[in-house]
């Protein structure tokens, strides 16, 4: 039986997340919105569960309120439970004034709460990946292999070598090198693992199991190592026994607005690669309790819809609607990804809420094109505005908005005034 229970689990909250701004703006990258109702967080939470892991602890440090109050609110266990799920945020202390400087400082700076748990392994995840991954397997792969290390490991093109951490494993699964997004061609040469063509090499996932031990040996004796990708992670293969466990399964890194974009628009589809429906493997969240989405009159195709949406006369297609979303008639929407609202205003059956000259209320006014676009929560968009997407790779700054890579992001709680167009010239 895998020991479940000797294993503690550390998801790291993630740094300032600037190249998902203005997203995170207000909040910590594992408390972005995905798929309309969930948080980024709430995917290695529940892989966790489902793995029968529940001690699980989550590093925070840049804009955490938010994303306290949603772990704070969604995952309670009962008294006759023994799990937990515990902030730990960066502090001051007598021995340390620094914040965390990287995801091996941050783990370093919480060895005495690791000490603290009494467990044999540490399992250390990202807190910005969407993944199905069931982690009893790769625990009893680093048993058997008595392995000190194990890191979990993709395979990866050789067009798309440049965007990972490179492991080159021998036949016995010991990984034996390393290389930080390799481009030059010896490098890539000397990396390849695989006899697989289209995909010879292996990519770190960013999802590593420790020996306790280990862990706490390689932070302490190497105060220099910030990072575990960058910094532990090489210095290990060459010193310890640290294997590869292979996953084939759907995962993707959302550490930047396109990815973070497409990545929820290949939700909508009918062969998503990322299975929200799988009864095995819940995705767990905060419960809201909000009635059914209301759709009048309406055309809607490929459309992730949340719950507690009312759309009236519009037409939405390939885009992700989330909950509370109140859209009015005579509305377009398309390749578009719209977080919808922490609240309802009190005319969220269409009315207006207040009888003030030009109040705009939260959701999208009729008459409103949009397309290509990020509309974070509680943004309030008026008529006939028209939101287009620019050419890919153009970043703006604008009043009401942002572009990144060409995709025009709106800001948590933006006016948007009627008649506003932001698009190309």
């Amino acid at each position: 039986m895998t020991p479940t229970n000797d294993v503690l689990a550390v998801i790291l909250g993630g740094g300032r997340g600037s190249r998902l701004f203005p997203l995170t703006a207000v909040r910590s990258k594992p408390a972005v919105p995905i798929a309309g109702k969930y948080r980024l967080i709430d995917i290695p939470i529940s892989n966790c569960i489902n793995s029968d892991i529940f001690r699980i602890a989550v590093l925070t440090q840049f804009n955490s309120v938010s994303l306290h109050r949603h772990i704070a609110n969604t995952y309670l266990f009962d008294a006759f439970h023994t799990g937990w799920v515990q902030i730990w945020a960066a502090e001051q202390t007598v021995s340390s004034a620094d914040w965390y400087q990287g995801t091996a400082d941050a783990v370093r700076k919480q060895l005495f709460e690791i000490r603290s748990t009494r467990t044999s392994y540490v399992l250390i995840l990202a807190g910005d990946h969407l993944y199905t991954m069931d982690f009893r397997p790769m625990i009893d792969f680093h048993i058997q292999n008595q392995a000190e290390i194990t890191v979990a490991v993709q395979p990866v093109p050789r067009d798309e070598a440049g965007r990972f951490g490179i492991l080159k494993r021998d036949q016995e699964g010991r990984l034996i090198d390393f290389a930080e997004k390799p481009k030059d061609p010896q490098i890539l040469s000397r990396m390849i693992s695989q006899s697989d063509a289209g995909r010879p090499y292996l990519g770190s996932m960013g999802i590593y199991l420790f020996n306790t031990e280990t862990l706490i040996s390689l932070l302490e004796k190497n105060m220099s190592f910030d990072d575990f990708g960058g910094d532990v992670i090489p210095h290990a293969i060459q010193v310890a026994s640290v294997f590869g466990y292979d996953f084939t399964g759907f995962w993707e890194d959302i550490g930047t607005i396109r990815s973070f974009y497409e990545t929820n628009l290949r939700l909508t589809t009918p062969d998503s690669p990322f299975n929200l429906y799988d009864s095995e493997h819940p995705i767990y969240s905060h419960g809201r309790f909000l009635p059914g989405s209301i759709v009048e009159d309406s055309a809607l195709e490929n459309v992730l819809l949340a719950e507690g949406c009312r759309i009236r006369k519009a037409e939405i297609r390939h885009s992700v609607i989330g909950v509370r979303s109140i859209i009015q008639e005579g509305v377009v929407i398309q390749d578009t990804v719209m977080m919808g609202a922490d609240y309802y205003f009190k005319g969220s059956h269409g009315e207006t809420k207040s009888a003030e000259a030009g109040y705009i209320p939260i959701g999208v006014g009729s008459g409103t094109r949009i397309s290509g676009a990020i509309i974070d929560k509680n943004a309030q968009i008026g008529k006939n505005v028209v939101i287009r997407p620019f050419p890919r790779g153009t970043d703006l700054d604008l009043p009401l908005g942002v572009v990144r890579d060409g995709i025009v992001v709106v800001a948590k709680n933006t006016i948007i005034p009627d008649g506003t167009v932001i698009a190309p010239d």
